[in-house]
Parts: structure tokens; sequence; C-alpha cells
């Protein structure tokens, strides 16, 4: 497994930018499919959005498409979240992950998570 660490997390209001980040150990970041997902209070986990090794795909949920871009790093063992135009309802905790076995494997490893409050 791998050590990911988020942040960048915080307030902001409505309308308004975050970049999270996540930080991977290890010397096999670039093997892998990195994704981000979130969970407000009382709610299931939510997937966002993914990235392949090479950064050069994406995929997102249709709830921050056009809102939300994944980048990576992989010099810096580092993938990236930008959030724009953010809303209330993107209020959650971000988490990223990592996916092994391609673009549908299962998600084998997670982040501790960090906080996004956007106030209205």
């Amino acid at each position: 497994q791998v050590q990911l660490v988020e942040s960048g997390g915080g307030l902001v209001q409505a309308g308004g930018s975050l970049r999270l980040s996540c930080a991977a150990s290890g010397r096999t970041f670039s093997s892998y499919t990195m994704g981000w997902f979130r969970q407000a209070p009382g709610k299931e986990r939510e997937f966002v959005g993914d990235i392949s090794w090479n950064g050069g795909s994406t995929y997102y949920a249709d709830s921050v498409k056009g809102r939300f871009t994944i980048s990576r790093d992989n010099s810096k063992n580092t993938v990236y979240l930008q959030m724009n135009n953010l809303k209330p309802e993107d209020s959650a905790v971000y988490y990223c992950a990592r996916r092994i076995g391609g673009r549908t494997g299962p998600w084998d490893s997670w982040g501790q998570g960090t906080q996004v409050t956007v106030s209205s």
C-alpha cells in the first residue's frame, strides 16, 4: 500500500476556489490511477473524479464537471483537485485514493481526508 496525505481544505465562500493536494509515498505513484472522493455528513462517500497514470485521461462526476479539474505531477508524487465556482453542496470531507488494476480496478489506499466547507 501507499500512504496518502491530503491538504488544502478550508472555509470558502460560495463562488470561490480551492486547490486540494494529495501527496503519496513510495516510488510507484506514477503507475496508478488516482482519484478523489468526498463525503458529507449523513451521506455516502461520493466519487468526484479520477486521473490516469500519466494524466492523459480524466473522468468526473456530473455534479462537478466543468467546475473541478484533477491534475497530477508524477515528479512530485502529488495529485491535485482544483475546485472552482464552489457551492454549499460541495461541502464535505475530501479524500484521495489510489486505484489498482487500471481504470476499472478497486481502490486500495485512502488518505485521511481534508475538510472543505463552502458558506452561502
